[in-house]
Parts: structure tokens; sequence; C-alpha cells
């Protein structure tokens, strides 16, 4: 986090880049009119400059950033002809991030540019009121930056899913979301299936999801390393009591582990067997959703969200 003399810093490249400091130090990036209209009428009669412009090598510098880092900083505002990358920068110092990790988040995610600051301090703030606080906000956007660039719109979407159709709790969604924030691109109806798949077919209760970090796996990942073992004879579907004739391995250790421990320590195969197998899983699956396509029609706009997205579950009587 930053010393009293680096947010004094900070308040002074706000103030040349006419950024207001009080609204900044309330979590808001607006412009403060009086100084904007100044700049604005000062370059009336010059030559329009190219975007990015006003973010200089020498500026880079003063914000910390190193000579080559704030050579590729600048080198990448000009590529992508962002216009608010001081703004932007501003946010992700205020955060707490130093220069070397906003770098690599521009690095990843180069459309994190075109956004506006005041854009990328919102989706922060709603990710706040999702739960991710302060150490784990950071570790989220520097490993995983489109974050920012997702609408607030669509990340909503999935946390609603996740509760009301996964019955996720709140402190579960916070841990899906820092564990597992790739889930918040997942396609809606497969989100679903994953995890009606694992309740129903594998007798997993939403606790031991959470702690196995299974939404970090793909459906066809889940499903290949849960059936191999099932064909096997290692994995067997809990009756209704939760009662199986075998004890089955922890959730966590054949999933969270690399496939070289999954195949010699747990389903002790080869590894020419898992493949062979899982080929034929991933075919069996994209028969099976093709299917569902059908019958649900062609719409898939997630951004409208009617109630065929709520209707793509599990079919439990598949085995």
């Amino acid at each position: 986090m930053f010393t009293h003399a680096c947010r004094r810093q900070i308040v002074r490249w706000m103030w040349r880049w006419s950024v207001c400091p009080m609204d900044a130090g309330r979590g808001h990036m607006s412009f403060c009119s009086t100084r904007q209209e100044h700049l604005q009428s000062s370059h009336t009669s010059q030559v329009p400059q190219r975007p990015g412009a006003q973010l200089n090598v020498r500026s880079l510098l003063e914000m910390g950033f190193s000579e080559t880092q704030a050579d590729e900083m600048h080198e990448g505002a000009l590529k992508s002809r962002g216009k608010h990358v001081p703004s932007i920068l501003t946010v992700l110092l205020l955060l707490g991030l130093n220069p070397a990790s906003i770098l690599k988040i521009m690095q990843k995610c180069p459309e994190v540019y075109s956004l506006k600051g005041a854009e990328i301090q919102q989706r922060i703030d709603n990710l706040r009121k999702l739960g991710l606080v302060e150490g784990s906000l950071q570790r989220v956007i520097s490993h995983y930056p489109k974050v920012m660039v997702l609408p607030i719109k669509r990340v909503n979407m999935v946390s609603r899913l996740l509760k009301e159709k996964c019955h996720i709790t709140v402190q579960q969604l916070t841990d899906i979301l820092r564990d597992s924030p790739e889930v918040l691109e997942e396609d809606l109806a497969r989100l679903e299936y994953k995890f009606q798949y694992a309740y129903f077919r594998m007798g997993v209760r939403q606790a031991e999801m959470v702690k196995a970090k299974m939404f970090r796996l793909t459906l066809s990942m889940l499903r290949c390393r849960h059936c191999f073992l099932e064909r096997r004879g290692l994995y067997q579907t809990p009756d209704k009591k939760g009662q199986t004739l075998i004890l089955n391995p922890l959730l966590k250790d054949f999933l969270c582990v690399s496939e070289e421990t999954y195949l010699t320590q747990v389903a002790m195969a080869t590894a020419e067997e898992f493949h062979v197998f899982c080929k034929l899983i991933e075919r069996e699956q994209e028969e099976e959703f093709s299917n569902e396509e059908q019958e649900l029609g062609d719409d898939d706009d997630d951004d409208d969200f009617d109630e065929k997205h709520w209707k793509t579950g599990y079919k439990r009587d598949k085995k």
C-alpha cells in the first residue's frame, strides 16, 4: 500500500491530468470542470494530439515506472489509441497496485486501455459489493484483469445464477470470485449444467465444490475425471442417504491436482487410456448440448437473460 508521500504525488498527477482529487478520494473519477475547460480552450488553436499524447514518458517515470516500463506503457497507450489512460492509471494506483503490476495488467488485457477511469472504478466498487475485500480484490485484478472489462450487468448476472439456481451462499460466492474469476465469462447454461452435474451426478455439495475450486475446471474436464474414475470402479454416486459402498476420493484430491498426479495416485491408469476416454466423453457432451440448443432455439444473447437461460439444467436420468 502507498505511503503518505506517494499519495501526495498521486494528487499532483491528478491535478496535472485534470482529475479532481477530492472526488477521487471518495472513489469517483470526476473531472474538474474549470481546469478541463481551461485546458480545452488552450488547445483549440493547436493541432489535435494523438491518443495517449497527454501521457508522456516523463510523467510515467514520475509515477514510479522504470524507463523500460514507461516506454512499454507509453507504446501500449499509443497503439491502443486510448483516450483516458491517465484516469485509468490513477484508479489502479489508488487501488494500491504498483507500476510493475499495472504494466502486466495492461499487457495481459490491452482492452483496459479503451475504458474510462470512471468505468473501471464502478466495476471495482461492484466487486467490493460482492465481497472482495482489499488484498483479494487486487489479486483478482492482477490475475484476471479482464474482470475490469466485463460489464457490471454480466458480473451480476453470473452472481445471480450462482445464488438463485445453485444455492451458493454469499460467502461461497465471494470465494468463487476470488479463486475462479474466469467463471464470470462462462456460458450460463454450461455453468448451471456443471453445478447440477456435480450436485446430482456426483453427489457433491456446494461447500465441497467451493473448497475444491471446482469452478476453475471446464465442464469437459470435470466430467472426464469423474467418469473415468467411475468406469474404473473408483467412484460411486452416493444414495439418498449420502452413503456409498466404496470410499470415494475427495473432490480436491482429483480435481485440484495435475494430470500426472491424478493418473498415478488416484486413477491408476496411463495417460493414453485417459486421453482416449476424454475424447469419447467430449463427443457425447457436444451431442447433448447440440440437442438441448435445438430445443431451446437459437437465442444465445446473454444480455437478454430470459427464462430460457434458467431452463437448461442437468438431466438427472442421464448417466
